[in-house]
């Protein structure tokens, strides 16, 4: 499609301008409602061609799969163009000729910054630009508020935007593993991808899921999924939106385990223990220090429990049996039936464990070292020698 510009210029407009852009505002209704009829029919040819495709999946009816995927491949196609038309009839004209309200000013502005991805990052491109299209359409679908239609469309939309989600995060992968993306985007940014195609799916799409989840599927994620709407509320700090990106973490361990494969998860667990390490260091206060150490210690747990002790391949066989040591000895804490004292071995165990991995790294880490092992004093796992010395004041005599 070919793009336009938004700019607007402020002339002085002639008789026959006033005219045009008058017939102009009272055409974009009509055109609207044109699309709107067109956007309906390609949705309704859209749900047929799914749901026959789906029906000869399940019965494995091999030839008739691959007809009809291609039947369902070209609706679809069809089915976003009519969207898209849309957008350019209706909510660029009323931007163009100044009748847009704020709402569409924004819809259109997302519009443009994804068309923008087109020349520098086309795989980005184009996925963002299906995932919003469908978005667009999935507020009208609902807006009818026709249950029966919508259940349809769902199982539809939910499907698709899974597909759309895990190619995204399969590409933001993919560049955080190569190490010429910095060249093309910084690595923070390719990180703060992730977690907001994560937070986009677990907030948008995921309770779509649960409410269609009749076989339970996905109950293992529900607690987890939980946590995080608590997290929604009311002003974050810096510790929750942390705590935030580590639920994301947890849940792509079971929704997203091939498209975030275990080295970009790992990577990014990495990224959310430094960046919580920074934190402790600016921590002002016991009380904030305290609760900035229950983040780290929790951050830590969940890295070890959730991603390393699913790891297979480990690039140095070291590495894995120190792993194993650690995994042992986190299964012997857990026996222990006093539930503070539990938590508090856990909390030595993650701790020292830390700054094992500190001392080993090239970087100068004593500032952080030094945090840990008075956060350990405290928890009594080391003992605190005092520098002291004695001023001895005299004569001596030289021994020959």
């Amino acid at each position: 499609m070919e793009q336009k510009s938004l700019r607007v210029l402020d002339t002085n407009k002639t008789f026959f301008s006033k005219i045009t852009s008058t017939i102009t505002k009272i055409l974009i209704p009509t055109r609207v409602g044109i699309n709107s009829m067109m956007i309906s029919m390609k949705r309704s040819n859209l749900l047929k061609a799914y749901y026959n495709y789906i029906t000869a999946v399940e019965e494995d009816d091999i030839e008739r799969k691959e007809i009809l995927l291609k039947k369902y491949e070209d609706v679809y196609s069809l089915y976003l163009e009519a969207i898209d038309k849309y957008i350019m009839d209706s909510v660029y004209k009323k931007v163009k000729n100044g009748t847009a309200s704020n709402f569409e000013r924004d819809a259109l502005s997302k519009y443009y910054l994804i068309v923008s991805l087109k020349e520098k990052q086309y795989i980005e491109y184009k996925y963002k630009k299906q995932e919003y299209l469908l978005k667009v359409d999935y507020e009208s679908v609902t807006s009818l508020k026709k249950e029966s239609i919508i259940k349809k469309y769902n199982k539809f939309y939910v499907s698709k935007m899974d597909s759309l989600y895990k190619g995204l995060l399969k590409n933001y992968s993919i560049q955080l593993a190569d190490t010429i993306s910095s060249k093309i985007d910084s690595i923070d940014s390719i990180y703060d991808k992730i977690f907001s195609g994560l937070e986009g799916y677990i907030s948008e799409i995921l309770p779509i899921k649960l409410r269609l989840d009749e076989k339970d599927e996905y109950k293992n994620t529900v607690d987890d999924y939980e946590k995080y709407e608590t997290l929604l509320v009311g002003k974050l700090d810096e510790r929750d939106i942390i705590r935030r990106k580590m639920i994301l973490l947890g849940i792509s361990r079971s929704l997203f385990t091939h498209s975030l494969p275990l080295i970009a998860a790992e990577q990014c667990y990495i990224k959310l223990i430094k960046d919580t390490r920074k934190l402790l260091l600016k921590s002002e206060g016991k009380a904030r220090k305290e609760r900035t150490f229950e983040l780290l210690i929790e951050l830590i747990e969940d890295y070890n429990i959730r991603l390393l002790s699913t790891k297979v391949y480990w690039d140095k066989p070291a590495e894995r049996e120190e792993y194993k040591k650690f995994w042992n000895k986190y299964n012997e804490i857990k026996k222990i039936e006093d539930s503070n004292e539990q938590s508090k071995q856990k909390q030595i165990l993650f701790l020292k464990n830390d700054i094992k991995k500190l001392s080993k790294s090239k970087k100068d880490y004593d500032s952080i070292i030094k945090e840990i092992k008075q956060k350990l004093v405290e928890l009594g796992a080391i003992r605190q020698i005092k520098n002291s010395y004695r001023n001895v004041i005299g004569s001596y005599k030289k021994i020959a």
